[in-house]
């Protein structure tokens, strides 16, 4: 049978963060490999996708009304000015908008730069379109882009270029010097510019996020991608857009159409109740992430782990096992074995969080 396989799913191996979370449900574990929010989504929204069921808006739906309020939140944050009707795709979350864009605009052996380190989704949709994922390493400890190493990177295969601002796993949110070059290559090279933005919202220390789109020369060539899962907790609702010229937006439509029809209609529904949240909602989602990491990171740093880059936006926390934990990091994640108390000590870690949140977790 697996003869019958096509040549490109027999290459794709199984996603270590899904693997670990089912390790960690197996095991009665704190999941800490996928990146979803520990608290609830807001009662309002939920409240609105109940109401959406219990009146039966239950069938296949293309809510318009979500594309005019993107719209309006596009303009008066970034300054864009997008066309509701034409521009703008609701997709099944931002994975699946990503992966129709690349079905939308990668033939075969066209390349597709990716900023590393990088979420796992990219290149597995890079290649299933047919593309040849290049990746240009971010300079650790505080992720700095290299535009020496970016311009050497391009060649005249290269189609588009991968942007997660603020990103995922650093917490690096890039800036307006950085954002610069990469406009001014893919202008000069003529290619794409791809742009996962879930994590707008969730910026620090006075950080503000800038859309790629903003910058001169830059929205006719940028495809935005995004969704309501990291701002409003609801990343199994999977509510997703993306947004480009009227060309690219309707191939990118046709697709999600041929493969989903649809994405969830009661949850678009509550998606219009979100996205007309006031600008406290966001301000207060800031503060209380802000705080978090500053608690995380004080605790992780006095456990002996190397804090070198403190998270800029989004939720993650880049850290470095010291040198006297002789288990790689996946290691430490899947095998207490020999190092049961190093496991315990990153196990405590989430204990003291939880406690100081009113909430007693067993670290046994």
């Amino acid at each position: 049978m697996e003869k019958r396989l096509s040549k490109i799913s027999q290459t794709l191996t199984p996603s270590p963060i899904q693997e670990l979370s089912h390790l960690a449900q197996r095991c009665g574990a704190i999941n800490l490999a996928e990146g979803f929010p520990d608290f609830a989504a807001p009662a309002h929204i939920k409240n609105a996708a109940v109401s959406a069921i219990n009146s039966d808006l239950n069938q296949y739906s293309h809510v318009q009304g979500i594309c005019d309020l993107l719209a309006t939140r596009m303009k008066s944050s970034h300054g864009l000015d997008i066309d509701p009707d034409t521009n703008i795709v609701i997709c099944c979350g931002q994975t699946e908008a990503f992966a129709a864009t690349m079905f939308a605009i990668i033939d075969r052996g066209d390349e597709v730069l990716i900023l590393d380190p990088a979420f796992e989704t990219y290149e597995t949709c890079i290649r299933l379109a047919g593309g040849v994922p290049v990746y240009v390493p971010l300079d650790p400890p505080h992720w700095a882009l290299n535009v020496d190493r970016l311009r050497k990177s391009f060649t005249s295969r290269t189609k588009a270029l991968v942007l997660n601002s603020p990103h995922n796993p650093t917490g690096k949110v890039f800036s307006m010097e950085e954002l610069e070059a990469i406009a001014g290559a893919c202008c000069e090279m003529d290619c794409f510019a791809v742009t996962d933005e879930v994590y707008e919202y969730i910026t620090f220390d006075a950080k503000k996020h800038i859309s790629l789109a903003s910058l001169p020369g830059m929205q006719e060539r940028t495809i935005i991608t995004s969704s309501l899962s990291k701002t409003f907790s609801v990343t199994g609702w999977r509510i997703g857009w993306s947004c480009a010229l009227a060309n690219i937006a309707s191939a990118i439509r046709n697709i999600h159409v041929k493969i989903t029809d649809s994405a969830p209609a009661p949850f678009q529904e509550a998606a219009l109740t979100a996205l007309k949240s006031a600008p406290a909602y966001f301000e207060s989602l800031k503060q209380d992430y802000e705080r978090k990491r500053d608690y995380i990171v004080d605790v992780l740093a006095s456990l002996g782990l190397q804090i070198r880059f403190k998270p800029q936006g989004s939720f993650f926390v880049f850290t470095e096992l010291p040198e006297t934990w002789l288990l790689s990091d996946m290691m430490v994640c899947v095998s207490p074995g020999r190092q049961k108390q190093n496991a315990k000590k990153l196990l405590e870690v989430v204990h003291l969080y939880e406690e100081a949140q009113g909430r007693v977790v067993s670290i046994e």
